[in-house]
């Protein structure tokens, strides 16, 4: 009952503040009839198609840490640390952290010989 006031009350003093504005006026009106702005998105998304668009190419990142920009930097750093953080919950680690070890690296240079096959 006091929130419907307040909100209420709110509501009037933003109409007035609205009226005072001498050069705009009221322009709520205007903001109530224009659409939201998810659904301008999803209407333009689907009338962008894929093949209309042309390929961008990306240059590849860096891989030495000292060639890489600050962000670059900044998100490698926190993936690794998300990284060293899970292998430390992990059960194999905390029985045999050799043994997992070797075979996270087995696995992370399997990956990297997929992604780049050069």
């Amino acid at each position: 009952m006091l929130s419907a006031f307040n909100l209420a009350r709110e509501k009037e003093r933003a109409l007035l503040r609205r009226r005072a504005t001498p050069v705009v006026g009221d322009m709520q009106v205007l903001a109530d009839a224009l659409p939201e702005l998810s659904q301008l998105i999803s209407t333009s998304r689907t009338l962008v198609h894929k093949k209309d668009r042309p390929a961008v190419k990306k240059k590849p990142e860096p891989t030495n840490f000292s060639q890489m920009k600050a962000g670059q930097k900044r998100k490698f750093l926190e993936t690794e640390s998300s990284r060293f953080s899970e292998a430390l919950k992990d059960p194999t680690f905390k029985t045999n952290p050799l043994a997992a070890i070797s075979e996270h690296l087995r696995k992370r240079l399997k990956e990297e010989v997929e992604q780049n096959p050069t």
